[in-house]
């Protein structure tokens, strides 16, 4: 980390600003050396000064240039950000000024990935920089913000520091047992402590699995036999006419997506080709592909037809996704009833038609029921937020359970001890208190450009 690193930090195109910025130990002698204005090496830190950045004799932009001095800065580097007028040329331009002057092109994710290395923010922290930046909702905005403010990192600490004042009891007890004055760490207390540690930290794992949902939404996939209105639910939901609706059978013949969110979560909805048997080509791909979407969808809206008799094909339907979260809408309420689904016993049914709105109403209200959306808003926002940190937990809690065994089977405290150490270096990878660079690698490869 000894370069000085620099990147185009807003999105390339057109626009009223854009910002190139740099960090490292001579990111102010670099735009100082292409700066038409103050000495940039004199000015305070956190100003803005007016100028123009230059190559050679010709100016390229007029742009304000702010100076940050370590270490109060977002990297604890220097760090310098050029605005300029939005645009492709100009900004590109300056980028490619900062390059010949010395810069080197950052890496996606470098800055806080230095951040990081810098000590200013830890791996939750770093991981909750590009949550914000990919929310797609307010709730996971929430929290990923949330985890920015360290509420995640303090509760993995408060873990960590548990089971560092067990691990120090324990040492004491074996390298010093000549003092009656020490509480004696027996078996029983041992055990107690990690029955209240497996307690807390699965709790913490358990509601983590929401975050999935809230980060990535809910996989909905619209299903039913050709012409019984899954595309007019798709546009009512959507509040949009986003799938064509005609009354020949087969019109939707690839998937329909769209996005609403429900209660601050977001719903990914997935109108699918009718399925049924058909001799089209494309009609059939269309069918084998919305038969592969329902295995991936974390709900299925199954829509019957109430004017009709329940067909083979309905029955298929049903069959499939009898294991999934599933809503069967009856559709078409305000017509003739012909439908009998009685030996079914289905639930979650909700009734439908393409006059009103009510049907769509209950759907929504179905939908934020059978995942209790409501409940998932109410609670506290310090999760675990993806497969890394959760599959670590995971490793913790089990490293626990055999720490337990080892107990429960007598086995010397010495080798209790080393589940307990495996346990503690386990929940210090969440954090980056221990790290691979590897990790670290994919991890910041998946950050974008210039942040």
């Amino acid at each position: 980390m000894n370069d000085t690193i620099v990147a185009i930090s807003t999105a390339l195109g057109v626009g009223a600003i854009s910002i190139v910025r740099l960090s490292g130990k001579e990111a102010i002698k670099i735009v100082n050396s292409c700066f038409k204005g103050k000495d940039l090496s004199k000015v305070k830190s956190h100003t803005i000064n007016y100028g123009h950045i230059i190559d050679k004799d010709e100016i390229i932009d007029e742009v304000l240039v702010s100076i940050m001095k370590e270490p109060k800065t977002y990297t604890t580097e220097d760090v310098v950000e050029i605005n300029c007028h939005g645009g492709v040329i100009s900004t590109k331009r300056i980028l490619e000024t900062m390059l010949t002057h010395g810069a080197r092109l950052a890496e996606p994710g470098e800055f806080t990935k230095r951040a990081f290395l810098n000590g200013r923010i830890d791996l939750v922290k770093s991981e909750a920089v590009m949550d914000i930046i990919d929310s797609k909702s307010e709730e996971a905005n929430k929290i990923a913000l949330s985890q920015l403010s360290g509420s995640t990192s303090n509760m993995i600490k408060k873990f960590r520091e548990s089971l560092k004042q067990l691990l120090a009891s324990i040492e004491v007890n074996i390298d010093y047992p000549e003092y009656y004055d020490i509480e004696v760490v027996t078996k029983e207390k041992i055990s107690k402590s990690i029955e209240e540690m497996k307690k807390d930290l699965e709790k913490v794992i358990n509601e983590s699995k929401n975050t999935t949902l809230i980060k990535e939404g809910i996989k909905t996939v619209i299903v039913g036999r050709p012409n019984v209105g899954k595309s007019s639910i798709l546009n009512k939901l959507l509040e949009q006419e986003k799938a064509i609706v005609t009354d020949i059978a087969g019109t939707t013949r690839d998937i329909v997506e769209g996005e609403i969110s429900l209660d601050g979560i977001l719903l990914n909805i997935i109108d699918t080709a009718g399925i049924r048997s058909t001799d089209d080509i494309v009609e059939k791909i269309g069918v084998e592909k919305s038969l592969s979407m329902i295995d991936a969808a974390d709900l299925v809206v199954v829509v019957l037809n109430n004017n009709e008799e329940l067909t083979a094909e309905d029955q298929e339907i049903l069959e499939k996704t009898k294991a999934k979260e599933r809503i069967i809408v009856i559709n078409k309420n305000d017509l003739s009833k012909k439908l009998d689904i009685s030996r079914y016993n289905l639930k979650n049914v909700v009734e439908t038609n393409a006059n009103t709105t009510d049907g769509i109403k209950n759907l929504k209200k179905k939908i934020i029921e059978l995942f209790q959306l409501e409940t998932i808003k109410t609670k506290d926002y310090t999760y675990l937020t993806n497969a890394r940190q959760i599959a670590l937990a995971k490793k913790a809690y089990q490293s626990l359970t055999e720490a337990e065994a080892g107990i429960n089977n007598d086995l010397p405290i010495d080798m209790v001890e080393i589940d307990l150490k495996n346990t503690f270096d386990f929940l210090g990878e969440i954090i980056g208190e221990t790290y691979s660079e590897e990790i670290l690698d994919h991890l910041f490869a998946n950050f974008c450009v210039g942040k």
